[in-house]
């Protein structure tokens, strides 16, 4: 079986007969460079299926799905929601955190947030590739920017809010054993949470904080750092 995993937002299955992108059927015939009934696998939250080149014309490949190889496990959601920052640095997050099985990505602008606009389109493709690069089945969801009181105000009692928070003293929380709440980690802005902002994060119904690490983190840092702990607890 290929190891070429590509991401195909319509409907799967058996026997259905498509096309790839243009996008895609360039990487498949000019980069991979695979001839006709040769294999490879596209997936999305159908799961994963292996698929068959049927015709290469005019730079589009035609393919069959033959079969399906893996389906989508069900999961507890792990949402992370940060403070957009520098694009280098932001990219960097985005691809890591996806690879760290993070499902849902929720920028926030809080009050002294730097960056205040993201590039959704550029986002969206990091997320893709590199759900398709760590063998992922389901890709991560980004939601619109949005304000601190609007994100604890409409989550009330649905997820789990773990604040990672260098006033803290505890270095152990513990997860509740529920598949169906959401975890989330709420990373701050460069210039940290303002005061007011800690007190409504610490006031939300069910928040815990963690110490992550003595020192001062940059945001990406503090993100991977946060979600290899709340991995390994889970």
């Amino acid at each position: 079986m290929s190891n070429i995993r590509l991401f195909f937002s319509e409907s799967l299955s058996q026997n259905l007969i498509t096309n790839l992108n243009k996008s895609q059927s360039h990487y498949i015939s000019k980069v991979m460079r695979l001839k006709k009934n040769e294999v490879f696998s596209v997936f999305n939250n159908s799961g994963e299926w292996e698929a068959q080149t049927k015709e290469i014309s005019k730079g589009i490949v035609k393919f069959k799905v033959t079969k399906l190889i893996r389906q989508k496990q069900n999961r507890r959601d792990l949402w992370l929601a940060f403070s957009p920052i520098k694009s280098n640095y932001f990219n960097f997050m985005i691809q890591k955190a996806t690879e760290l099985g993070v499902t849902k990505f929720i920028p926030i602008i809080f009050e002294r947030s730097i960056v205040r606009k993201i590039n959704s389109k550029r986002l969206e493709k990091i997320i893709i590739e590199s759900a398709e690069q760590s063998n992922r089945i389901d890709v991560p969801v980004l939601d619109k920017c949005e304000k601190l009181d609007s994100f604890l105000n409409k989550n009330k009692k649905k997820i789990e809010l773990i604040f990672t928070d260098l006033n803290a003293k505890n270095k152990k929380i513990e997860i509740r054993n529920t598949i169906h709440q959401p975890i989330c980690i709420i990373i701050g802005p460069e210039g940290d949470f303002s005061e007011k902002e800690r007190d409504k994060i610490l006031s939300f119904e069910n928040v815990k904080q963690i110490k992550i690490n003595e020192n001062i983190l940059r945001s990406e840092t503090a993100a991977i750092t946060a979600l290899s702990i709340i991995n390994y607890i889970i």
